[in-house]
């Protein structure tokens, strides 16, 4: 048997959905976000993830922010002429803001899913396996036609984090923070490809995999923000989390059946030193996925710079940066030496409030991941897009205020050429959100 046949049909990947940020990383926890995208200069309860330094200009007392986004996501593979449909959903994803400021200092917290979140499944497998298993067939003597495919490919990934963060106003117009997230990764990978030849011997080879993962990491965080008259300039890092989790395996196989073997066998003096070295090497490619064996979801360090500025008493924009070293963050595989440069993006947004009771938002997104032919994968892959999000609040009254927004990703296509040919990656999402701030 073809080693890196065998290989590719076992490596290991995430089958995974993700919103908003970096490959490993979300950024839009709060609703605010949505309509405006750019929230690196907020003063408000969303600052206590994109800005907890400017919380020191924030509300004096308690504050909460309960939301509530809901993602909906495409991740489909076009290839020789048929489209892999991955359909990708999420529940609805929660968040909480809480924040207590008095005078020149502040405390906060974020509680929400702060990497990745979701479910993909693709009803028919995706190409990598597929072809790799016809590969492995056509090696022992059976044609396209001869056999029937049942393929099926799943996977889960959620990252769930709370941080708690110390704010200080050094001076009337410079204050700093210093924070820590607590992040735990949940995740699986269920699929199966199997090849019958029901008239003859029955199954002929499959591949069985159900593998849970989870593990821990913690996250140090630091920020500063410069507020004097309508100018605010901020930023903030993250610095990268070791994150390493531990296999619980439920099944893993990977072979030729039985009835084929016996055939082999019976067909060929020298089957049962094949049969032993193939079983050899099946081990040695399993390893990975071993009850107990371990593997790197690093989150990347994370750099934030924002300049937000008031125009006039109604109207606030703000521009902001964000590089994810995503090339010094651990990935299964080490993939991330196959990224020609960390993540950059660029974000513009701006809100007007139209009276005292009701705000409206825009804001856009820019994202370049870096991507590169061997880290795209079919069960991990990448889109660089724009992203355009808009909505607005209403201040029911004073201690009151509901968030509304939606934005859409748009991703352009990535064209590969894979070892059995050209493949097309494409995504789509969209999310909605509502969200209540209350200030006591």
């Amino acid at each position: 048997m073809n080693k890196k046949i065998v290989a590719l049909l076992l490596m290991g990947a995430a089958l995974t959905t993700a919103n908003a940020g970096g490959l490993m990383t979300n950024t839009n926890y709060h609703v605010a976000f949505d309509r405006m995208m750019a929230r690196g200069a907020s003063m408000e309860i969303d600052a206590a993830y994109s800005n907890p330094a400017g919380l020191a200009w924030g509300y004096e007392g308690f504050q909460l922010s309960l939301d509530f986004q809901k993602p909906w996501q495409n991740r489909d593979i076009e290839y020789g002429g048929t489209t892999f449909v991955g359909k990708a959903s999420a529940p609805i994803v929660p968040a909480l803001f809480a924040s207590y400021k008095q005078d020149r200092w502040a405390v906060s917290t974020m509680i929400g899913i702060v990497g990745s979140g979701g479910f993909v499944k693709y009803d028919n497998g995706v190409p990598m396996f597929n072809v790799l298993m016809g590969s492995l067939l056509n090696a022992n003597g059976f044609a396209p036609g001869s056999y029937q495919l049942d393929s099926e490919m799943k996977g889960k990934q959620y990252i769930y984090g709370g941080q708690v963060n110390f704010t200080y106003k050094l001076t009337d117009c410079l204050a700093a923070a210093v924070g820590l997230r607590a992040n735990y990764y949940d995740g699986y990978y269920r699929g199966h490809v199997i090849a019958d030849n029901h008239a003859q011997l029955g199954r002929l080879a499959s591949l069985l995999l159900d593998v849970d993962q989870k593990g821990w990491g913690f996250t140090p965080l630091v920020s500063a923000s410069f507020h004097k008259g309508p100018l605010t300039v901020t930023t903030r890092y993250e610095f990268r989390t070791k994150i390493e989790t531990e296999n619980e395996t439920n099944i893993l196989e990977a072979g030729l059946g039985a009835n084929l073997i016996k055939a082999m066998m019976a067909q060929d003096p020298n089957a049962a030193a094949k049969m032993a070295a193939l079983k050899g090497q099946l081990d040695g490619y399993t390893a990975a996925y071993a009850d107990g064996a371990k593997t790197r979801y690093d989150m990347p360090a994370l750099l934030t710079v924002a300049v937000g500025y008031e125009i006039t008493p109604k109207l606030r924009a703000t521009a902001e940066y964000h590089f994810f070293d995503d090339k010094n963050a651990k990935m299964s595989g080490n993939r991330q030496d196959e990224l020609t440069h960390g993540t950059h993006e660029v974000q513009l947004g701006a809100e007007y409030d139209i009276n005292d009771k009701f705000t409206v938002s825009l804001g856009g997104q820019r994202t370049d991941y870096g991507l590169s032919d061997n880290y795209q994968q079919d069960t991990s892959f990448a889109c660089d897009s724009y992203s355009v999000g808009l909505g607005g609040a209403w201040n029911i009254n004073e201690k009151v205020r509901l968030n509304a927004g939606y934005f859409i990703t748009l991703y352009s296509d990535y064209n590969k050429t894979a070892s059995y040919g050209p493949e097309t990656f494409s995504r789509t999402n969209n999310v909605i959100g509502l969200g209540v701030d209350f200030k006591f």
